[in-house]
């Protein structure tokens, strides 16, 4: 099926999937996406998506393209001609017709940057922000949330500050609470169709995030052996994104 004929299927909850190759973005649109992370690199939690990659997902998808910016791997605290390039990668998100874009940036303690995300939102006027996970090693958490409703983020994905969102449900679930709808939370990290009714049993959960992977088909040896795929890789499911998708389908109360 052409992905230009894909249209999404309203649902309770909206579903965001992360995706990082264009045969991923086709997979998230066929198993119904409502929402689009566009990135790079999956494996190594995410990096800045090409300029191609933005250009291409802006033309073909019927739903909304968020890009993450995140230049390298590693922290979160970055040199003054690191946020340049963020600032330029904005740009390019902005030029391709993206409709958001997803930023971070960490002081050395690990707290937010303030003055670094004031600049970056700047940057991103006129773009829909989201927190990323930079968010998930603040020392307190109730003052980087509050910070956040402050800069104007649309919404914060977190895990709990958990290795996953299942671990950080406790945590989560008081962030819904604190928020009172000020800022959505979007629980991101291991969600999957068996674990996200936990999530939309929270107060104030409207969205949730997923990668919706599945362990990739063996390359030809020598396409690893030369490093030029890792042995684990994988891809996105359409299969996965379509069973996530149904289990935020709550029948209606009429």
């Amino acid at each position: 099926m052409s992905v230009e004929n894909v249209r999404p299927v309203q649902s309770n909850c909206l579903l965001e999937v992360c995706v990082d190759s264009v045969a991923g973005l086709e997979c998230a649109i066929e198993g119904g996406a409502d929402r689009i992370e566009l990135c790079s690199s999956l494996e190594l939690g995410g990096l800045t998506p090409s300029a191609g990659f933005m250009q291409t997902a802006a033309h073909i998808s019927p739903v909304p393209v968020y890009a993450l910016n995140r230049p390298r791997s590693g922290d979160f605290v970055y040199s003054v001609l690191e946020l340049d390039l963020i600032e330029r990668d904005i740009e390019q998100a902005r030029a391709a017709g993206l409709d958001g874009v997803v930023i971070g940036v960490s002081l050395p303690d690990l707290r937010l940057d303030i003055g670094a995300l004031t600049r970056l939102k700047t940057a991103a006027k006129g773009l829909d922000c989201t927190l990323h996970r930079a968010f998930d090693l603040v020392p307190d958490f109730d003052v980087a949330l509050e910070q956040a409703i402050t800069l104007g983020f649309s919404r914060i994905l977190s895990s709990g500050g958990a290795l996953s969102a299942e671990q950080g449900l406790a945590m989560l679930r008081h962030l819904c609470k604190r928020s009172s709808g000020r800022i959505s939370i979007m629980p991101g990290g291991g969600v999957g169709a068996l674990n996200v009714p936990q999530f939309m049993a929270l107060d104030g959960i409207k969205e949730v995030h997923g990668s919706c992977s599945s362990p990739s088909e063996a390359v030809h040896a020598k396409v690893t052996a030369l490093g030029f795929a890792s042995e684990s890789s994988k891809h996105t499911d359409a299969s996965k994104v379509r069973a996530l998708k149904a289990a935020l389908l709550v029948p209606s109360s009429d």
